[in-house]
């Protein structure tokens, strides 16, 4: 983490990070993060092995263009073998939080 706080979930393990805050997560363990804090939150992901981060700037490509529909971030994901799950602790999380989930998830 290197601004404001962000939270951060991954099987059993759940914590909130801030600036100088560190985590690491397994591949292929269902996860998610969220912006923990009121303001801009910023971290730096390490990904190992190289190549997925070509997912996140494919993403941000379609983010620019306004909000990304549905079935284009699924076949994107799809490239990437990325698999977007539901986790049963999801639910609680989000009403934890207060969290709001993007639009057509």
């Amino acid at each position: 983490m290197t601004q404001g706080q962000i939270g951060f979930r991954s099987g059993q393990r759940e914590a909130v990070l801030g600036a100088g805050g560190y985590i690491t997560k397994p591949r292929g363990e269902l996860h998610t993060m969220w912006n923990a804090g009121t303001s801009p939150a910023r971290m730096i992901e390490v990904i190992s092995p190289a190549g997925f981060e070509h997912f996140f700037r494919e993403l941000a490509d379609q983010i620019s263009a306004g909000p990304p529909q549905p079935p284009d971030v699924m076949a994107l994901a799809g490239r990437y073998g990325l698999e977007f799950g539901q986790p049963d602790w999801l639910p609680e999380l989000i009403s934890r939080y207060h969290l709001t989930l993007p639009p057509g998830a």
